[in-house]
């Protein structure tokens, strides 16, 4: 099918006077009128455009399968989430693990062990672990994104069970990647992190296990979770790689290791918005646009 030259000219007007998002946001609304809705299309969607603020918090709900695709489902469905939201949390009250002046991401934490029956004895309660730490990075940063308690919780498990489901396997292998498509876009560089000893110690927890929660801030953040909960954990490397071209003179400075993990643990935060639409442009540049859920 041919392009529409009227439809090209609308775009490229949009996007001089800034509504660049004018088409997509229509196009979503559509894709929303579906029932059954179509996952495979809200996930190629979502993977290809940012996605509208007003929409976010449910496409994402529904992607992750918080929400079933039948929009007529959606009201029963959300008042099941928040009784079981409600059972855990008393669970735990009950039981002594929280109480009033528990802080929620703490809470929140609770509750996923339990659900995960993982949860330590009263009396054998550490301070968290790695794994933990991860936990709680993504939810102060869902925190920040969703306002009510029981979304919040929903989203923040769901989000890190499809994660470790999805993308387990792959996560290990990132650096790597990062490391290839490094030397492709600033060999210099490459070599740098290497002679000083930096590349080994690159902040791959930070990046690819608490996927930039605690790096960037949300407003940046929650555009590279649009790609991760819709299937691409490679957005990941790509933004990593971004961070790392947009500071390569400031990290070609830095001689000593810890140097460089003390600034990329403490990124400027005024620039990040253009560093993710950078990484963005460079996954699509590497991996295409996708046509489908990839």
């Amino acid at each position: 099918m041919a392009d529409d030259p009227q439809r090209n000219f609308r775009s490229a007007y949009y996007e001089k006077v800034g509504f660049r998002g004018v088409e997509e946001k229509k196009s979503l609304e559509i894709l929303l009128k579906d029932n059954p809705l179509d996952l495979e299309k809200l996930s190629t969607f979502s993977q290809r455009f940012p996605l509208p603020s007003m929409y976010r918090i449910h496409v994402w709900k529904v992607l992750l399968g918080i929400l079933p695709p039948h929009s007529d489902s959606h009201a029963l469905v959300g008042g099941y989430r928040k009784e079981q939201y409600q059972d855990i949390l008393e669970a735990l009250e009950v039981m002594r693990y929280i109480n009033s002046s528990t802080a929620s991401t703490h809470v929140y934490l609770r509750m996923f062990q339990l659900e995960n029956q993982v949860l330590p004895r009263c009396s054998e309660t550490s301070p968290p672990n790695e794994e933990n730490e991860d936990f709680l990075s993504i939810s102060r940063a869902m925190e920040e994104i969703v306002d009510d308690p029981v979304d919040c919780y929903w989203l923040i498990k769901c989000f890190i069970n499809q994660f470790h489901t999805k993308f387990g396997d792959s996560i290990p292998h990132l650096p790597k990647s990062l490391e290839h498509y490094l030397s492709q876009e600033e060999p210099r560089l490459l070599n740098h992190l290497r002679s000083t000893g930096a590349l080994a110690q690159l902040p791959y927890s930070l990046w690819f296990r608490s996927c930039f929660a605690g790096c960037l801030p949300e407003s940046s953040l929650q555009r590279v979770w649009d790609k991760v909960i819709s299937g691409s954990c490679k957005i990941l490397m790509f933004v990593a790689l971004e961070i790392l071209l947009s500071y390569k003179i400031i990290l070609m400075g830095i001689n000593r290791p810890e140097g460089v993990v003390r600034f990329l643990h403490n990124i400027p935060q005024e620039n990040t918005d253009a560093i993710v639409t950078k990484a963005i442009d460079l996954w699509h540049k590497y991996c295409g646009t996708p046509m489908h859920a990839v």
